[in-house]
Order: C-alpha cells, then sequence, then structure tokens
C-alpha cells in the first residue's frame, strides 16, 4: 500500500467534497447567529429517528470503522460481547434516567447531582467526564489522522493538527443543534458505506465460497467465535463481562457521559428521546456485529490474496530504509513462501466444505491451522522488529489492516466514498464530544462562578471558548495516541477507568435517598482510587473497571453515611 498511490481524480473529488460540505453546512447554518441557549442545548426539537441516529453517530466514530474491522481481522468477532448489555442499559435508561432529567429540564445530566447533592459533588462528576471525554476525543481524532496520513503520505503530527482544525472550527461555529442534525445524514452515508465495503469484500472471494463456507473458514482458524464463557477475570471479551460490566458501562456512557447525555435530550418530547434510546438498544448490536464481520471477511480474503507482513506501510518502510533492512527482506521472503502453502491448504479446506466431507474438512482444517500458526510465528516477528525499531509503536499495525484494503483493492471512486465515510464519522463524533464538554465546562463551572443567566451573550463566548479549548486538548492527545493498542480497546479502557464511579454516584442518587452529600462526594473520590488502583496493579479485565467502580462507590457511600450519623 503506498500512499496516495490508488486515489484517481474522482475520489479526491469525493473525499474533499465530503469534508468541505460538512464544514460549509456548519457555517452556513451558523451566519444569523445563535443564543447561548441553542448553542449549548439545541432546538430539542427532534423525532425519535433523528434522535437514534444522532445517538449512533456519536458513538460510531472513524474509530469503529479503522479498528473493528481490523480487531475482528485478529481476534475474530468476540468483541461484540461488549455491547450484549446495551439493549437492556436502554430500557433501564428509558425507564429511570430519562424521565428525570427530562423533568428537571437539564442542559447536562451533572445538574441533578447539585439538586440531589451538592455543588461540589456535581463538579467532581463533571471534572472526571471533562478528563475522560477530553482524551478520549483525541483518540477519536488520532483515528481519521490515520487516513489522511497514509492516503496523502503527509506526517501524521501535521495530520493531526490541520484535521483537529478542521474539526474545532466546524465545532466551535455550528453547536448543539448543527452537530444533532447533521450527524443524522451521516450516520445513514456511514451505514451504506460499511454495507457496500461488506457486499465488495464478499464479491472478492474465491468463486464457489458462500458466505457460510467463508465462515467456516473463519471458524477453523478460531475467528467465528461469538460467545465465551469463560469465567476467568483476565479475559477481556466473554459473555459474562458483556453482560455485567458491559451493562455498567453502557449504563454510565448513556446515562452519565454529556457527549449521549446532550444527543436524547434534543428530542422533541420525552416519548422521542425514549424512542431514539430504544431504536440505538436494536440496531447497535447487529451494527457492530456487521462491521466485525466486514474484519471476518478481510481475514478469509487474506487466505488467498497476501497481506503485507506487516500493514502500516510507513513503519515497515523505515525499517527497509534502516539497518535492520536485511532482516526485513528476510522476513518478507519467509512470508511469501508461508503465505503459499497456507493459501493451498485454504484452497483445500474450500473444497471439502464444498464436497460435503466433514471427515476430509476436518483434517484440512488441521492442516489449515497449521499453517496459519507458521505464518503468524513470521509475522509476531516483523512486530517485533517494527517495535526495536520504533519502540512507541509497540508493533501495532490493526488499525491499519481495513484501510489498508480500501486504499489498496477499492475500485476508483469507492476509495474516496469509503474515506469519506470515515472522516465524516470522525467529525461527527469528535463534534459532539467537543460540543458536549463544551457545554458541561460553561453550565457546571462558569455559569455557577459568575452566576450568569441563560442566553446572556458572554455565555455564547465562553461555550465557545471552551469548545476551543477543549480541541486544543484532543489534539495534543491524539499525538500521543499511535503509543496505545488497538484504538478500539483504548477508547473503551479509557471510559471504564472513569465511568463505574460516575454511573454509581447516580446511581445513588436515584435509588438511595437517605445518602446524603458529604458521603456521596467522598465516596466518589474513594471509587475513583480504587479503579486506578486496580488499573496500575492487576491484570483483570477493564470491563470489570466499571463494575468494580460502580460497587465501590454505592457501598463507600452508605457505609459513610451511617457513619456519620443522623
Amino acid at each position: 500500500m503506498s500512499p496516495a498511490g490508488p486515489m484517481s481524480a474522482f475520489d479526491w473529488a469525493v473525499l474533499f467534497g465530503t469534508l468541505g460540505a460538512i464544514v460549509g453546512i456548519g457555517l452556513y447554518r451558523e451566519r444569523g447567529g445563535q443564543g447561548a441557549q441553542l448553542y449549548l442545548r439545541g432546538g430539542r426539537d427532534l423525532k425519535w429517528w433523528a434522535v437514534g441516529l444522532s445517538i449512533m453517530a456519536t458513538q460510531a466514530s472513524a474509530i469503529t470503522f479503522l479498528s473493528l474491522p481490523g480487531q475482528a481481522y485478529e481476534d475474530g468477532m468476540g468483541f461484540v460481547q461488549f455491547y450484549f448489555g446495551l439493549p437492556v442499559a436502554m430500557v433501564l435508561l428509558c425507564a429511570v434516567a430519562l424521565p428525570i432529567f427530562r423533568r428537571l429540564d437539564v442542559t447536562t445530566a451533572y445538574e441533578y447531582l447539585e439538586v440531589r447533592f451538592d455543588r461540589r459533588t456535581r463538579q467532581l462528576v463533571a471534572l472526571l467526564f471533562l478528563l475522560s471525554r477530553g482524551l478520549a476525543s483525541g483518540l477519536a481524532l488520532y483515528a481519521p489522522a490515520i487516513v489522511l496520513s497514509t492516503v496523502l503520505g503527509w506526517p501524521l503530527r501535521a495530520v493531526i493538527v490541520v484535521l483537529g482544525g478542521v474539526v474545532v472550527l466546524y465545532t466551535v461555529s455550528g453547536g448543539t443543534r448543527i452537530v444533532s442534525r447533521t450527524q443524522t445524514y451521516q450516520m445513514a452515508v456511514i451505514l451504506g458505506g460499511m454495507a457496500a465495503a461488506a457486499l465488495f469484500l464478499w464479491m472478492q472471494l474465491p468463486a464457489g465460497l458462500s458466505l457460510d463456507r467463508a465462515a467456516r473458514l473463519a471458524g477453523a482458524l478460531g475467528h467465528m467465535k461469538l460467545v465465551d464463557f469463560s469465567t476467568r477475570l483476565d479475559a477481556r471479551y466473554t459473555i459474562w463481562s458483556g453482560l455485567t460490566g458491559g451493562l455498567f458501562v453502557q449504563l454510565a456512557y448513556f446515562g452519565t457521559d454529556q457527549s449521549q447525555v446532550q444527543r436524547y435530550l434534543a428530542g422533541a418530547s420525552l416519548a422521542e428521546s425514549r424512542l431514539g434510546l430504544l431504536m440505538n438498544g436494536l440496531l447497535k448490536v447487529p451494527m457492530q456485529a456487521l462491521i466485525l464481520f466486514v474484519g471476518v471477511l478481510l481475514f478469509v480474503f487474506h487466505q488467498f490474496h497476501e497481506p503485507p507482513v506487516y500493514f502500516n506501510p510507513t513503519a515497515w518502510q523505515r525499517v527497509e530504509r534502516g539497518a535492520q533492512a536485511e532482516e526485513a527482506r528476510s522476513l518478507e521472503a519467509a512470508w511469501s513462501r508461508a503465505f503459499a502453502a497456507k493459501k493451498e491448504r485454504a484452497e483445500a479446506l474450500a473444497r471439502e466444505l464444498a464436497s460435503g466431507d466433514a471427515r476430509a474438512a476436518d483434517d484440512a482444517k488441521a492442516a489449515l491451522r497449521e499453517a496459519a500458526a507458521q505464518s503468524d510465528a513470521i509475522r509476531r516477528r516483523a512486530k517485533a522488529l517494527v517495535a526495536s525499531v520504533e519502540p512507541k509503536s509497540q508493533g501495532k499495525d490493526a488499525d491499519y489492516i481495513f484501510l489498508g484494503f480500501v486504499v489498496g483493492h477499492f475500485p476508483p471512486g469507492l476509495v474516496g466514498l469509503l474515506l469519506a465515510v470515515i472522516l465524516s464519522a470522525a467529525m461527527s463524533a469528535v463534534a459532539a464530544a467537543l460540543n458536549s464538554l463544551g457545554a458541561t465546562a460553561v453550565v457546571d463551572f462558569y455559569r455557577p462562578f459568575v452566576g450568569s443567566s441563560p442566553g446572556e451573550p458572554r455565555e455564547l463566548w465562553a461555550a465557545r471558548l471552551a469548545t476551543l479549548f477543549w480541541g486544543g486538548v484532543a489534539v495534543l492527545f491524539a499525538i500521543v495516541a499511535a503509543q496505545l493498542e488497538n484504538l478500539i480497546q483504548a477508547v473503551n479502557i479509557l471510559g471504564s477507568i472513569f465511568y463505574g464511579p460516575m454511573l454509581g454516584i447516580f446511581v445513588v442518587g436515584f435509588f438511595f435517598r437517605r445518602v446524603r452529600a458529604a458521603p456521596a462526594f467522598w465516596a466518589t473520590v474513594l471509587a475513583q482510587a480504587a479503579v486506578l488502583a486496580v488499573f496500575a496493579l492487576s491484570s483483570i479485565g477493564f470491563l470489570w473497571y466499571n463494575v468494580i467502580g460502580c460497587t465501590v462507590l454505592v457501598a463507600a457511600a452508605v457505609l459513610l453515611d451511617k457513619l456519620a450519623g443522623p
């Protein structure tokens, strides 16, 4: 995959035309000006389907479309278990949190905490949100920067700064209303683009290899295991962590993360907001499964078409030009020989699957697994070689797997379309996050400090300056994001560090009516410290951070309240 090589003039027109249209919509809709309330809250007039699409678009960033296929390519479909708790979470939020937020007419979820407890509890939890979402926005910005850096051949840091500037400009100009309305169109394009990718991949598989046989071939190499019933706490994705830890993280994300709360509070009524949340609960798991299956199809495709030994072309080229050039060439030669042997056995398995001979198919599966193990060993050596040259990269290239296929194999026009899908998803998600960060900074810190009234002109400027500040934080964090592992996992690990305590304080507020403000505040501090300790000192799967944080907070709040006396 060479930078910018496969891009036609039409691809560039589609790519930059889409990005220009997104920025242009924000600037055009802003031409008449708007007050602080409209900027922070939106018009609160969206229909349920627009609410649902906006919720999905906020969560489905460029990370989703770059990292999830790469995750499935390397580890299979098991990541889908992360979302098993989501439908239950949507029902619970519709029944408990949403009616309270609507009745209080809050702009941010954290306003409720001052009504229930006190201002310092409200601002502590708002600060946790600002930290977690501000850093996560950096990861969401880093993902599309990978795309532009790869196709343009520009330095990654320069791309981050330029793309970040474009997104910040769009967000600062548009506010909540523009973000929410634009997302409905972006989400439709995103879903269509991923469906087109799946169809194109299926068409590239060998003749006679049906979807069923492709799935069975992937299953022979351990890539179709949807559910893991293991009870090991250090296993990242199991049905138990998905139904418990996943439920907690979804409750926390959709119930306490302002980037999502802001989306569904934009509904025209309680009923519209509820239907939007339920729509997300029904469609999110199938959508994520589709994106993961695209990665599995890509894995099957590369059983018959030789992939690069390392998917980040820029990093591998640096190795080839350095002192390890001879070792790199040796690995590439060994990789090609190993692939030829593996391809032969994959073709044999495809024939046996078509013949229906179960015993012969089992023998072919065993032979393919043996060949795959040899290829995997060579790829691990290639990753180690890159890591020795660039220690910060840690030999991670999963986020380049799907991008490499798009740039290297999609026909003219479709390359630009899918890159436009990825980048528009990024702009949608990052814009929503920065918008919510600006709103939280103003509503939960600026407004209580200066005592401004809603709609005051200087509040609009404060919101824009806060959005600009958090945009700068996101850009800075994106620059160091290359040191992290697979981005979809990095985002979820980061969220899980903060989400458990954030969820716990709302659980105490909703269901433990006798717990007072001071115990609730100190329980939040203790719970966050406990999660940070678990993260630093143990190897437990990150989904359990959410359970631990929430449980510790609730237990500590109840205990501290009793110790404080009547």
